[in-house]
């Protein structure tokens, strides 16, 4: 029988319909999901009162295994249940003996484990025993090509539209960096004009400090329109401003865009959907860019620019340079790459 992969979205949807597992536990690289659940199941499932009695937080650096059983082994307190809440729980030695608890857990606790930065091994009994009574959640890293539909969904739930052009903005200044990401995002709900339900270009500008004219976003339009005028003057910008446009996040958004556009001509199909397919985009619009980029930069072009960002990346860290700085490393790349 296949396990079940369960989404952060899938075990809200089941927590707030009131089903409740024994167990919850949480694991993997992005924190965001995971404090996103044991929040919820924190802040709603216990009333204020209740919560006094029948919440504890446990702290993997001051705990063992036997903390963590013999907490989730207590009975509530005029409630019909508790909370245990076990973060750093990566920290936590022998977690496996967890495993002899859950063969016979107690109804009326809600466990949760937050285990950050790193997993279960699946092939252990304890893996095994979570799944037959609980909830076993890997959260995983988003890939980049997923942040607009992200920051889209994001907004929309608060009832906030985005520009496509802002939302592209705020994804490559900030990355996939979730917590942080939220936590602009909430910013510039809070920062929006009276009446005003839609986030703009000027508005990212004014409120976190990214330029609507010379950011990532604008760049890759340079460069895939081969527009060599704006290119340089980006590029002239960002050598001007490097605290806000660092080499080290210019170069991954140009190697990105490059072999996703490797990848696209190995799309089966070369249309809107063929490539969005093959680039695991969400939707087919997005794949317009690397249509425009291919009448401009041909498969062995594409490659050797790639190359070149590699080199760049090399330069910039000490590799094979002793005098070039970041603005020249990167002024000399774009010359490459629309040359």
């Amino acid at each position: 029988m296949a396990r079940q992969e369960w989404t952060s979205d899938e075990i809200l949807k089941e927590l707030k319909s009131g089903k409740y597992r024994p167990i919850y536990y949480l694991m993997g690289e992005e924190s965001y999901f995971i404090d996103q659940i044991a929040n919820y199941i924190s802040d709603n499932i216990l009333t204020e009162t209740e919560k006094e009695f029948n919440l504890t937080v446990i702290y993997g650096m001051d705990a063992d295994v036997a903390t963590v059983i013999n907490a989730a082994k207590r009975y509530p307190m005029m409630s019909e249940r508790q909370v245990v809440i076990v973060k750093e729980a990566q920290s936590i030695c022998n977690m496996e003996e967890l495993a002899f608890y859950l063969q016979k857990p107690l109804e009326s606790t809600i466990l949760v484990i937050c285990h950050k930065h790193g997993t279960l091994d699946r092939k252990k009994k304890l893996a095994s025993e979570i799944e037959k009574c609980g909830i076993l959640f890997e959260s995983k890293k988003i890939k980049e090509t997923q942040l607009p539909s992200f920051i889209s969904l994001y907004l929309k739930q608060k009832n906030v539209s985005i520009d496509p052009k802002a939302t592209a903005m705020i994804a490559d200044f900030v990355g996939s960096d979730l917590s942080r990401l939220t936590g602009e995002l909430e910013k510039l709900i809070i920062t929006l004009p009276k009446n005003q339900t839609q986030v703009t270009p000027g508005q990212i500008e004014k409120n976190i400090g990214i330029s609507k004219d010379y950011n990532g976003f604008e760049l890759r339009s340079a460069l895939i329109t081969k527009d060599i005028l704006k290119a340089n003057k980006i590029i002239k910008y960002f050598e001007e401003n490097p605290k806000t446009n660092p080499i080290q996040k210019t170069l991954p958004l140009l190697f990105s865009l490059f072999s996703n556009l490797m990848l696209a001509y190995y799309a089966p199909e070369k249309t809107e959907q063929g490539i969005a397919n093959m680039l695991g985009l969400k939707n087919s619009w997005q794949a317009r860019e690397y249509i425009a980029a291919m009448h401009k930069y041909n498969g062995v072009k594409a490659m050797q620019i790639i190359e070149e960002i590699r080199y760049a990346d090399a330069k910039s860290k000490g590799v094979d340079n002793s005098s070039l700085s970041d603005g020249e490393i990167l002024r000399e790349l774009i010359f490459k790459i629309l040359h």
